[in-house]
């Protein structure tokens, strides 16, 4: 059928390879010149199909000139093949990442890893921490000043991970860079093996008294100073923020309840709501000082109650006192989510973008 189809896509990711599209209207060449598309502006792009003869269901994907440079998912996985019926006139896509010549990240837009210290000394819990901290690959060649993301349970946040598997934060941060949204600090504290629950858990709870303020007083007493005299930070509250998930979720919320003067970011994946049942509470009572932002994730098959307890939260945040500052909270449910460091990886990237830009 000989019809007139128009392509606009929008990318964020700008680099001088061109973009094509392919499909099976061409048997699938990656490269043709034929369907290359004309750039229009910064991460505009258009071509228009007219004069040929083409399915009645184009099914596609676009390329930077190859399959080993395809497009990819906000997260750098696969995406599944675009369907459009020909008829449609118009279709308008969007782009969040590309495959780099066979890898799903520039390696060279890697953060550099530094270790801090192997010892960081943590006299509120008496005892010691290792920290890492991640720079923007570009931090050297520039004086510009960054935020701050605080980052638990360092052990499964880069490199192969420890027992559970890895967020891969370092390429998830290369992903970021691509499209200009990389300009974060990481810092990345280890849990304490043993004594994870109890550093993560405040007061009284279903599994024994916590001693979480005590972890927190860390954070922001001892590390922190550390890493704004160090660095090139903005250490407002509006420019820091604190993430985790499953317990790490949980600890990270009542950093920005009992600390919203320095904790305005929080990054909430898979909280165990469940062992502090008084969290609720301590939600509905909350006052923030100055808008703050929560991105909470949550999946369908972690439990009955993950769901559920993550919608309760978001409710809680927003019922604000009068006097109190806007809690903005982005909910993200992933049906097929499971209470694992692989959904995380994937939500990572999203919720930076949300919490930072």
């Amino acid at each position: 059928m000989s019809s007139t189809l128009r392509f606009e896509l929008t990318t964020p990711v700008i680099d001088d390879r061109p973009i094509f599209v392919a499909g099976n209207f061409c048997d699938w060449i990656p490269n043709s010149d034929l369907f290359r598309l004309e750039s229009l502006g910064p991460g505009q792009y258009g071509l228009t199909l007219e004069g040929l003869t083409l399915p009645d269901v184009i099914e596609y994907k676009y390329t930077k000139g190859g399959w080993e440079q395809v497009e990819l998912s906000v997260s750098g996985e696969g995406v599944p093949n675009r369907q459009v019926a020909v008829d449609a006139g118009l279709v308008q896509d969007y782009v969040a990442h590309w495959r780099w010549f066979g890898m799903p990240f520039n390696p060279e837009l890697l953060p550099r890893i530094e270790l801090l210290s192997a010892e960081f000394a943590a006299p509120q819990l008496g005892t010691a921490r290792r920290i890492h901290v991640l720079l923007p690959h570009d931090y050297e060649r520039t004086d510009k000043r960054y935020p701050v993301l605080y980052l638990h349970d360092g052990q499964n946040l880069f490199g192969e991970g420890a027992g559970y598997g890895t967020w891969a934060v370092d390429q998830k941060m290369a992903l970021l860079a691509a499209r200009g949204h990389h300009e974060v600090i990481l810092v990345s504290i280890d849990h304490g093996y043993d004594e994870r629950i109890r550093e993560f858990t405040l007061h009284r709870t279903r599994a024994g008294k916590g001693k979480g303020q005590r972890y927190l007083d860390f954070i922001r007493r001892e590390l922190k100073p550390v890493i704004d005299a160090s660095l090139r930070t903005r250490p407002d509250a509006a420019h820091t923020g604190i993430g985790g998930s499953s317990l790490g979720g949980l600890i990270s919320i009542y950093a920005g309840l009992m600390h919203p003067d320095v904790f305005g970011r929080l990054m909430v994946f898979s909280p165990s709501l469940w062992i502090s049942p008084k969290i609720y509470f301590d939600a509905i009572q909350f006052q923030a000082p100055e808008p703050m932002k929560v991105y909470v994730y949550g999946g369908e098959q972690e439990s009955g109650y993950m769901v559920p307890n993550i919608q309760r939260l978001n409710e809680s945040l927003l019922k604000q006192p009068q006097s109190g500052q806007s809690v903005e909270v982005h909910l993200s449910v992933d049906p097929a989510g499971t209470h694992q460091e692989a959904h995380w990886a994937r939500e990572f990237p999203k919720a930076v973008e949300w919490l930072f830009y």
